[in-house]
């Protein structure tokens, strides 16, 4: 039997994120706050089952956010991959009472199904990666909430540690490394973020390097 990888436990960090939190929300009038909000928002809704939690990403998440984007797009280029990424696009599920702004989705192994086109959540798969970076306490049970959903594959960075989830019968155990990227090392995502803090430009040239002088170990 599968062991559900446990919610990681909340210490104090510095502010990543404001929230607000409201609670006995209907779907409808979850539906009603999202429309009536602008596309072009900075805040971020994630609904779970009459839990409504509006997040305001603040400095330090959105260096997070974005580095780690950039970290994923840079080895699936290196690897030679496929992808569409979905950034923040709401994934709406109203059979299970959930919504989602992720910071960050990808399709990449199921790339070729929703290529080219707009995704349909009610009828296409779930993203194949998604990444939250969540410095400051949430109310939501990310972990159960995106097992629901079907994500194969689900990382968390607090601002300091990176959790790489798989999905197995139905519950996340999180593993070591992650199996979109298994010759990557949790390692190098620290020290590309670590890099891209003094030179982000240097952050991306470092990693290329290290990529390269693998391949030619390897060979």
């Amino acid at each position: 039997m599968v062991i559900t990888a446990p919610e990681p436990y909340a210490e104090v960090q510095p502010i990543g994120e404001q929230r607000v939190v409201l609670r006995g929300l209907s779907w409808e009038s979850y539906l009603q706050i999202l429309n009536a909000l602008s596309q072009s928002r900075s805040s971020r809704l994630t609904y779970d089952n009459g839990i409504l939690e509006i997040t305001v990403p603040l400095e330090a998440h959105e260096f997070a956010r974005r580095f780690i984007e950039r970290f994923i797009l840079t080895l699936v280029e290196l690897m030679g991959m496929r992808l569409k990424t979905m950034g923040s696009t709401t994934m709406n599920y109203p059979q299970l009472r959930k919504g989602a702004e992720p910071d960050n989705a990808y399709y990449i192994q199921n790339q070729p199904l929703v290529k080219g086109r707009t995704v349909n959540f009610s009828q296409d798969p779930p993203p194949d990666l998604v990444v939250e970076v969540d410095i400051t306490h949430t109310d939501i049970a990310k972990n159960q909430f995106y097992a629901t959903l079907g994500v194969l594959e689900f990382w968390r960075f607090n601002g300091r540690i990176w959790r790489v989830y798989q999905l197995q019968q139905e519950v996340y155990v999180e593993l070591e490394r992650s199996p979109t990227f298994p010759c990557v090392p949790k390692q190098r995502l620290y020290t590309f973020l670590e890099q891209a803090k003094d030179d982000e430009i240097e952050a991306v040239q470092s990693l290329r390097a290290w990529w390269h002088e693998q391949n030619q170990e390897n060979a």
